[in-house]
């Protein structure tokens, strides 16, 4: 099941942490103080950053450690993801010419 969930995590981040949400409440909202501003926004705007840093957190120690590697590397990856959707619709931009004369 852990692989099945990895599987799905990558491909649909969004989804994963709802369901993770979802189905462990108090895991999820843990490394958060129990706020659900955070991990909304968190979902909206960067969602393999805030799946990593709900499963990397510890409440004994947070996050320390090679764990800030992991989070930079998906802060990366949402990065990324949003330029390369920015970059496939450059075209459907008002003003946009791909051919400058």
């Amino acid at each position: 099941m852990g692989c099945l969930f990895a599987v799905f995590a990558g491909a649909f981040p969004r989804l994963a942490d709802l369901f993770l949400w979802l189905a462990r409440p108090a895991l999820f909202l843990a490394p958060f103080g129990g706020s659900w501003l955070w991990p909304v926004l968190g979902i909206i705007f960067l969602p393999f950053t805030t799946l990593m840093y709900v499963v990397m957190w510890s409440p004994v120690t947070g996050l320390y450690g090679w764990d800030w590697l992991w989070l930079g590397m998906a802060v990366l990856l949402d990065i990324s993801s949003m330029a390369a959707n920015v970059r496939a619709n450059r075209d459907q931009l008002p003003g946009y010419n791909p051919n400058p004369t």
